[in-house]
């Protein structure tokens, strides 16, 4: 099995009743993913997104910048949810939104890669490992990071919280 990083954004009256009500959220977050199936990654207009197994090494090129917001993992767990596949989910508030739309914009995908290569992915135990070890590319990952920025633009625009979880 893989571990799909999973996005999806609510409005802030649906935010405010997912903080609330673990199991509605749910629900609502199955309802969108749905309603999106067949849609094409990375539409700014989109609800949800999936960074499918990028999502740690995002987490680790994010990290080494000392990127501002935690955009991989969230800040905050939505309160008494169970997980959603391998992990509860977490979500970031529409102020916090805004803050990592307003970093995504200003950090470029080659600040975010400089000077990291797979090999570093590997020694540094990155899923998925063997990606990396057979020295594959980095563009699988700027690929899902350059879809995070107009996702994460959109959801700030719309004043938008952001929820994300590993499936």
């Amino acid at each position: 099995m893989s571990m799909i990083g999973e996005y999806v954004r609510l409005t802030a009256d649906e935010f405010e009743r997912a903080l609330g009500d673990p199991q509605w959220a749910q629900e609502r977050v199955d309802e969108l993913v749905e309603a999106e199936l067949g849609g094409g990654g990375g539409d700014a207009e989109a609800r949800c997104l999936d960074t499918d197994k990028a999502w740690h090494a995002l987490d680790f090129l994010l990290s080494r910048i000392g990127f501002p917001v935690d955009v991989v993992f969230g800040e905050d767990a939505i309160p008494d949810a169970e997980d959603w596949g391998y992990t509860p989910p977490r979500y970031l508030t529409p102020e916090r939104v805004r803050a990592a739309a307003e970093a995504l914009r200003g950090t470029p995908v080659e600040r975010l890669v400089e000077g990291v290569g797979p090999e570093d992915l590997a020694r540094a135990d990155v899923y998925p490992v063997v990606v990396w070890e057979r020295g594959e590319s980095l563009e699988y990952v700027t690929a899902y990071y350059e879809a995070l920025v107009p996702f994460f633009g959109a959801a700030a625009r719309d004043g938008d919280a952001v929820l994300m979880w590993l499936d």
